[in-house]
């Protein structure tokens, strides 16, 4: 089992299509959390998720509205994107619906999961993007739990056959 991965991405275009590798392996109820200074690539990360994962609307950040809800044709499974960077307190994540959005059976991507951690599920993606250079990003990959490692896997398989 693989617990982390590490891989380099040289553009926004490659945070992207890293991201889209992602969002075709994720299924419902799994968990990402983005973590990443300002400018790191988390929501070009997402919109790459998203198109991997066929949400029909594009994805850009929810940092004034908390959350945005997707959908795809394929079946009722829902994308939340979560930006958690204004959120002050646990009543401010109450407020936005987390505890029903990671219980459920949806897929939530987390932006700023720092601030949201005593609600975090035990088992999920962390993904850690740091800045290298103006085009550079080092994507760390931490697996909590068999179903992310096995995630993991799965994504270096396919990004190695790519």
């Amino acid at each position: 089992m693989a617990d982390r991965l590490e891989l380099t991405s040289n553009s926004v275009e490659h945070t992207i299509a890293l991201g889209k590798t992602l969002g075709a392996l994720l299924r419902a109820g799994d968990v990402i959390c983005l973590s990443g200074d300002l400018g790191a690539g988390k929501t070009a990360f997402t919109s790459g998720v998203g198109k991997g994962w066929g949400a029909l609307e594009p994805i850009n950040s929810p940092t004034f509205v908390f959350v945005h809800e997707h959908h795809r044709t394929a079946d009722d499974i829902r994308l939340y994107h979560l930006d958690c960077y204004r959120l002050a307190s646990e009543d401010d994540a109450i407020s936005i619906g987390i505890e029903d959005i990671l219980a459920g059976d949806d897929v939530a991507i987390l932006e700023w999961p720092e601030r949201v951690e005593a609600f975090l599920p035990d088992e999920r993606l962390w993904i850690e993007l740091l800045v290298i250079d103006d085009n550079m990003r080092t994507i760390e990959f931490n697996a909590h739990g068999v179903r992310y490692s096995e995630l993991l896997m799965e994504l270096n398989k396919v990004r190695s056959a790519s």
